[in-house]
Parts: structure tokens; C-alpha cells; sequence
């Protein structure tokens, strides 16, 4: 009995001293690392959860309802952070596009991409996602799109007046215009189209820029009416080509047309890569002085001599020194009369004198022609960069002469056919009484519709299907230049 009341003693003891040392244990861990409560069983102030704890950040304690309120919005905000997104959009003619946009982008900044991709403008897109429209001022974001959504684009027709601009500017069947003044008010408004008319239809182009729109129909149906000729004959040698082909004739033909394509695909090459040679070239005038009168010279270094018209000459006060014995014939595109020649006579160029001698012509259209001889006599310098004329090896310095400058008629002259300028014809060095002598002239000549020449080209063109009449106004057009003639004829 004694025993075992030791034993009973002995064991609460033991019992006392360890939960004495547990309970100081747990108190050091809890105050070490708090441990949270577990709301499964409870939570008992400051002990945690009755012998069930797991670690939680120092200092934590429970959770306010403002502190909630703020990490929720916390929360909501990072995730509404901008992000980067691919969408698929896919056209009306099933194109697939891909783009890499922001989560924010704007509609209408899409629809400026797609403008860039598809070639879509803005105004005619319309994007739809998941069968509702989105207008341009909805995000992407709002609208629910995701990464890799696929979007659908519909291209609206343009509007109505558009439309209606485009059918005033449509053609009748035969040619003419379904509204004539339209026609004529876009084709004037078109200065690079007007440009292109007057270098290769200048019958249309002026009357385009006319009043008489009964006139413009009427040419409107005639160059319909050649083109569809053109287009019937090279049917027809098609035709013929297919049917025999070791025909002579056939052969001939498509052997012009072969060449006339060549033509005309050079000249296409030019207006695109070489526009300015199709523009009029203002030739070079600059202001002198002749025997004190002041004068427009034009200057030509493909004229071997000098030249003064008669006119000119008694203007000047000088046909009284002109030496007849030096009569002859002057030989350039064409002939005329040398009347004589003026041995010296006074020239003022910019502020300085020099002697000058004169072939004299019985030319009305030109009245001084500064030429080659005297241009080597004084050493000048045809300078086009400056766009001066520089004589004694640049003591003097006169600038050419802008189109305003010039007189009308000098103008007019330039645009005659007939019109000498660097013809390049030899002179002999000297002039005897009763020889034929030779010199680059400018004076007028015989037209070019009388001669050989002028019919062998004909013959040529009418040998390609055209009409006599149709060539001769073609080639008369074209001022007898063959192939711009031709490529009239074949393009109408």
C-alpha cells in the first residue's frame, strides 16, 4: 500500500514538473512565430487554434473590414493592368489578318491598322464581335475581346453620292459622255491628265477646255469609233494569222503591229520614267544690243553663221553695208535666199561692245540668229546650269530670257514644224557671188506635206490598214513626227 502511494506521488510529480515545461515551451513558439487560428475549430483570442497552429507573417493580426475592402480593390486593379493581345480579324473576302494590340486599344485605332493591312478605308470598315457591331469608340477591353479572338470585318459600299459622281463620269456605248459637263469639269480639274492630253490628243484636249460640249461628244464618239476600228483589225489579223500562217501579207502586218507595240510600250516607259521630254523646250534668247538697237537674240550653236533678216538690217540702220555680192542659198530643213552678208558691225552684250559680222536672209520670221561663228569668235559659254550666256571667257555674263519675256510671235514661231534651230548644215568658209552657199537657217520653209518624204510616210501608215485621209491628218497633227502619228492611229 505504502508502494503504491510512493508510485501515485511520484507519477503526479512528474506530471506537474512536464506540463510546466510544455506549457513554457508553447508560449516561446507562439510568441516566436503566432501562429493563426483555424476558423474549422475556432479561434480563442490570443492561444491560435486549440493546438492546431501553422505559421503566419510577424505582426499579422486579424483582418479589418477596410483592409479587406482595400486588397480587394488592390486585386482588381492588378488584374486590369494593360496587357499586349493577338487578335485574328477576318475580311469579307476571307483574307486572315494577325494583329499584336493592347488590351485598351481603341476600335478605331484597329480599324486604322486594318486600313494600313487590308487597304480598307476607315469609313467603309465595320467589325463585328461575336455577331454585334463595335462602334470606334469602344475599347477592346470593355467589349470582352480576348487574346486570339477572331473578329470579322465587312467592307460597306461607299456612299451614295460618291456613286453618283462615279456615274455622271460613265460613257454611253458608243463613246459619249453620260454628263458631258462632268466629264469635262474632272478632266480639268486633272492637271498631270491634262498634261498627258496635250502631248498626245491635242484636238480633245482643246476641246475640253472649250465650251461646245456637242463637240466634245462628237469627238468622244469618233475616237471610240477608231479604237473600235483598231480593235477589229487586230482581230482580224489574229484571224488571218491563225489561218495561214506563211502569209506574205499577213506576216507584214503583225510584223508592224509587233514593232508599233514596241513603240508604244516605249512611249508609256517615257511618260512614266521620262515625262519632261514630252514638255516644250523654250529655245535660248538673251537681250543685245545691234548697231544701238535693242533686239532678242537667239542664240543657236548649230547655226555656222550669224544671221540678220532684211527687216531687222533696215531696222538697225545696216542694210545699207550689205555686201550683195555674197548672194546665195541658204540650206538647212529647207532653203532660202542669202541676200548678202554685213562684213562688221557693233554688238552690245551685257556692258561691253563687240564686232560682229551677219549673214542676211529674206526672213520675216527670224530676225537675229546668234551663231556658232561668233560664238567661237568671242569664246561663249552656252552655260545651262546657271542658265547664262558668258562672253571673253566670262568678263560678261547675260542671262537667258524666261518664256515671259519673250514676245508672242517668237513663241508662235517655235511651235511651227517648219522652224530651222540646231539644223547642223555645213557652211563652206566662204561665200562667192554665183555659188549656192550653206547655212543652218531659220527661215521659214516649204511644208512638209509637199514632197517625197511627207508621201512615203504616208504610204507607210496607209500600208498598216489606214485610211489616206485619217493618215494625213494624223502625220499633220503630229507636225510629220511617223511614230507619234502611228501610235495616234493604232491607240486612237
Amino acid at each position: 500500500m505504502l508502494c503504491t502511494c510512493l508510485l501515485l506521488v511520484v507519477i503526479a510529480i512528474g506530471f506537474l514538473f512536464g506540463f510546466g515545461v510544455f506549457k513554457d515551451g508553447f508560449h516561446k513558439i507562439q510568441e516566436t512565430v503566432h501562429l493563426e487560428c483555424d476558423p474549422r475549430f475556432g479561434c480563442g483570442g490570443d492561444v491560435g487554434r486549440r493546438g492546431y497552429g501553422f505559421p503566419a507573417p510577424s505582426g499579422r493580426v486579424k483582418e479589418s473590414q477596410v483592409e479587406k475592402s482595400e486588397r480587394y480593390q488592390r486585386e482588381k486593379t492588378e488584374k486590369t493592368i494593360d496587357y499586349k493581345m493577338r487578335i485574328t480579324v477576318m475580311t469579307t473576302g476571307e483574307q486572315i489578318i494577325t494583329l499584336d494590340v493592347d488590351s485598351h486599344e481603341s476600335v478605331e485605332n484597329v480599324k486604322a491598322l486594318l486600313e494600313v493591312e487590308a487597304n480598307v478605308p476607315i469609313q467603309q470598315q465595320q467589325l463585328l464581335y461575336n455577331g454585334n457591331e463595335m462602334r470606334n469608340s469602344d475599347k477592346l477591353s470593355a467589349l470582352g475581346v480576348k487574346d486570339d479572338d477572331l473578329l470579322m470585318m465587312m467592307v460597306s459600299n461607299a456612299s451614295s453620292g460618291s456613286s453618283a459622281a462615279r456615274s455622271d463620269l460613265g460613257m454611253n456605248p458608243d463613246g459619249s459622255a453620260l454628263n458631258p459637263a462632268a466629264f469635262q469639269q474632272h478632266i480639268r480639274g486633272d492637271a498631270n491628265l491634262m498634261g498627258q492630253l496635250f502631248q498626245t490628243d491635242p484636238e480633245l484636249a482643246q476641246v475640253i477646255t472649250g465650251s461646245d460640249l456637242n463637240k466634245l461628244q462628237d469627238v468622244l464618239r469618233s475616237r471610240h469609233q477608231q479604237r473600235s476600228v483598231v480593235q477589229r483589225q487586230k482581230e482580224e489579223e489574229l484571224a488571218l494569222l491563225y489561218a495561214d500562217p506563211f502569209d506574205v501579207e499577213a506576216q507584214k502586218k503583225i510584223e508592224a503591229a509587233i514593232r508599233q507595240k514596241g513603240i508604244d510600250e516605249n512611249w508609256e516607259a517615257a511618260l512614266e520614267h521620262n515625262p519632261e521630254g514630252f514638255a516644250r523646250v523654250i529655245m535660248l534668247y538673251v537681250d543685245m544690243e545691234v548697231n544701238g538697237v535693242p533686239l532678242k537674240a537667239f542664240v543657236d550653236s548649230g547655226a555656222q553663221s550669224t544671221i540678220i533678216s532684211k527687216s531687222c538690217a533696215e531696222r538697225c540702220g545696216l542694210l545699207r553695208l550689205m555686201d550683195q555680192r555674197y548672194k546665195g542659198i541658204a540650206q538647212g530643213v529647207g532653203q532660202t535666199e542669202i541676200l548678202g552678208r554685213i562684213h562688221v558691225a557693233p554688238i552690245k552684250i551685257g556692258n561691253n561692245f563687240y564686232p560682229c559680222s551677219f549673214v542676211v536672209l529674206d526672213s520675216p520670221n527670224m530676225e537675229f540668229l546668234f551663231g556658232l561663228d561668233m560664238l567661237r569668235k568671242h569664246q561663249c559659254t552656252i552655260d545651262l546650269k546657271d542658265n547664262v550666256l558668258t562672253v571673253g571667257g566670262g568678263e560678261v555674263s547675260v542671262p537667258f530670257l524666261q518664256e515671259k519675256d519673250l514676245p508672242s510671235r517668237f513663241l508662235d514661231e517655235e511651235r511651227v514644224p517648219n522652224q530651222a534651230s540646231s539644223s547642223g548644215a555645213a557652211v563652206p568658209s566662204g561665200f562667192t557671188e554665183k555659188k549656192s552657199n550653206t547655212v543652218a537657217s531659220p527661215a521659214s520653209q516649204p511644208s512638209r506635206s509637199e514632197g517625197p518624204e511627207f508621201e512615203a510616210k504616208i504610204a507607210k501608215l496607209v500600208e498598216l490598214g489606214f485610211s489616206r485621209e485619217a493618215v494625213v491628218q494624223a502625220l499633220r497633227l503630229f507636225e510629220g513626227n511617223e511614230e507619234q502619228a502611228a501610235g495616234f492611229l493604232f491607240g486612237g
